[in-house]
């Protein structure tokens, strides 16, 4: 959607000086951590039926950008992810693919070559982590030159990590102008914007870094690295859900949500999926608005399929390790 001139006006105004950003950021409403974690812990406890269930399971599969981001990745492990994303169960066709492989910037070309064997068709997108991930430690020129590398080998969508040290001494508009230039850099790929939550210490700052990230052009907006606990958690998605809802009422423009890090089972998964249908809305409930970053949740999310549609576990080996 389009930015009024209003808006435009608005953003440009409170993006004007470190000082008119920082005004912005300490005037948006404070975050009632008890409210926060008691609506997160209530949340999880609702129950879904069969029905429903089959069909959140579908769609959480749709949502999962496979991830494999170790020292030890080879080119063999990137195409049996990749090609594991296509068809997360090849004994069933009509189980659907995920949404993504997130993978780092030199495995890409793995990626590709393997998604390219599908004609194009196969659906899932290659994300890749750059800009000195996962700590975010490196001058902007490597870090930008991290993203052409991946965005040139292939890569649809960018995983950045924010300066955390810039963002936690209070340089917002250093960080503010770091992501625009990310923004740039990835071109038409997508942007997600990783805060490494586990290191902001507070639920006001996830709400500043939400707005923040939301205001440099950032499409998603992502908990975690996966590499610092604690990671994803269901109160920090909640006020992250909680910004980019009241980010459409003001801009008008929607912009993604990623937890990723310690989303292991699919009862998991579902407390996710109803958060986001109550505390966002609906319209989030599609791979384009909402992913989970995972590397063991397919498997469980499988078992759980597999046991619905045939009424017995399939066990944890059925499915390939990853």
């Amino acid at each position: 959607m389009t930015v009024t001139s209003s808006t435009a006006s608005f953003l440009a105004d409170a993006t004007s000086s470190d000082a008119a950003l920082r005004r912005f950021l300490h005037g948006l409403p404070g975050v009632d951590q008890v409210g926060a974690e008691q609506r997160a812990a209530g949340l999880g406890t609702r129950s879904i039926k069969t029905s429903a269930k089959e069909f959140a399971i579908d769609l959480a599969i749709r949502m999962v950008d496979l991830t494999t981001l170790e020292g030890a990745d080879t080119p063999g492990k990137v195409r049996a992810l990749s090609t594991k994303a296509m068809h997360p169960d090849p004994a069933d066709p009509t189980c659907p693919s995920t949404a993504a492989v997130c993978v780092y910037p030199d495995m890409v070309p793995f990626a590709k070559e393997t998604l390219s064997h599908a004609g194009g068709t196969s659906g899932v997108h290659i994300a890749a982590v750059a800009t000195a991930f996962p700590s975010g430690r490196a001058a902007l020129d490597i870090k930008l030159a991290d993203v052409q590398d991946a965005v040139e080998a292939g890569a649809d969508e960018i995983d950045m990590v924010i300066d955390r040290g810039a963002f936690l001494s209070g340089r917002y508009l250093e960080v503010y102008e770091e992501i625009v230039a990310v923004r740039e850099a990835v071109g038409d790929a997508h942007l997600k914007v990783i805060f490494e939550t586990g290191e902001l210490q507070t639920y006001d700052n996830v709400r500043r870094a939400s707005w923040l990230a939301m205001m440099a052009g950032g499409h998603f907006i992502k908990t975690s690295t996966g590499k610092i606990q604690p990671a994803a958690t269901l109160p920090v998605t909640l006020v992250m859900l909680e910004a980019v809802r009241d980010f459409r009422e003001v801009t008008g423009q929607m912009v993604g949500v990623k937890p990723a890090g310690g989303i292991r089972s699919s009862k998991d998964a579902i407390k996710y999926l109803v958060m986001v249908n109550e505390v966002a809305g609906p319209d989030w409930l599609d791979p384009d608005w909402f992913r989970f970053g995972a590397s063991t949740l397919l498997n469980d999310l499988l078992m759980q399929r597999t046991k619905m549609q045939t009424g017995r576990y399939s066990g944890p080996d059925y499915f390939t390790l990853d």
